[in-house]
């Protein structure tokens, strides 16, 4: 995981492709518990966090790391917690009591593939066990400490938790303006997001001033995901991300396309983007997979 500079002429290319191999290494080996961990859980943890997918989330973690200067590896630790945040929030969100999803990154969702109960008690322990591995495999007491207070907070009931609930409460059709739909996905999916690229910038060592700009860096790019998000499931095919698409229209969600309309959406998305991208800038060359990022969430198809 070098610093090396980006390909020429890679305007969209990331270097997520090349942490990835990294991350799954770190996830399976965080996923070795001992036999006191009953084996169905274990399967379901497992089918949780190893499911296929981009790894934005722990990609973020190593590159703003790596744009503070530092060493990616030194911030793997939280580049698992992070995931393990990310899928159990995942495995709640799919619930018949939330979202109700029977489909998640091309495959049946835990709570069909094992039952509810595992899939609930699954989620629990993802998210124990992101606190847990951070407290053991992060050296620094002091950027341990700081850690788990960033993933806490952005994991609670005033990021997170928070955004979730209103965002089923939105459901009910009343209240939808934009400045509503864009505090839930502030909170629902930029907070995790944010989350990360702080993560990266604490154990990387940034200073005060690198660790306000890759704030403001985060800040565009969660808003801007989301708001792609909402474009893949208003105008994409299932089997492109791996989901089912429409249901948020059927179920009268908040939604940018919703709001906005479809141009109006990708507009919104790409002047986010473009902010992001302009904070990465201001770090230079070690920022450049930051660059690449931004660029990416904009032309994803999944």
């Amino acid at each position: 995981m070098s610093a090396a500079e980006p390909p020429i002429g890679a305007t969209n290319y990331s270097g997520l492709d090349e942490l990835r191999p990294s991350i799954e290494a770190a996830l399976v080996a965080a996923t070795a518990f001992s036999d006191r961990c009953p084996t169905r859980l274990v399967d379901a943890i497992r089918y949780a966090l190893l499911a296929p997918g981009k790894r934005l989330r722990p990609g973020l973690v190593l590159m703003a790391a790596e744009a503070s200067g530092g060493d990616p590896q030194d911030a793997m630790p939280a580049a698992v917690a992070v995931e393990m945040v990310h899928a159990y929030s995942l495995v709640h969100d799919d619930l018949p009591a939330m979202d109700d999803d029977d489909r998640r990154r091309g495959r049946p969702t835990v709570h069909i593939q094992f039952d509810e109960a595992t899939a609930i008690l699954a989620g629990d322990a993802l998210l124990a066990e992101a606190f847990h591995h951070l407290a053991r495999e992060v050296p620094q007491p002091a950027r341990a400490i700081e850690a788990i207070r960033i993933l806490a907070a952005a994991a609670g009931p005033e990021a997170l938790v928070g955004g979730q609930t209103d965002d089923l409460a939105a459901e009910s059709g009343d209240n939808q303006t934009l400045e509503r739909l864009e505090a839930i996905h502030r909170r629902k999916t930029g907070a995790l997001i944010a989350a990360a690229v702080d993560l990266g910038a604490v154990l990387g060592g940034a200073t005060e001033s690198t660790r306000m700009t890759l704030a403001n860096y985060s800040r565009d790019l969660g808003l801007a995901f989301q708001v792609v998000d909402d474009l893949l499931d208003f105008t994409a095919e299932e089997t492109a991300v791996g989901k089912r698409t429409g249901k948020d229209a059927g179920r009268g969600k908040l939604t940018y396309p919703g709001l906005l309309g479809v141009q109006g959406a990708r507009n919104k998305a790409r002047e986010l983007v473009e902010s992001a991208h302009a904070q990465a800038t201001l770090l230079g060359t070690p920022a450049w997979r930051l660059q690449g990022l931004a660029n990416f969430v904009l032309e994803r198809s999944h």
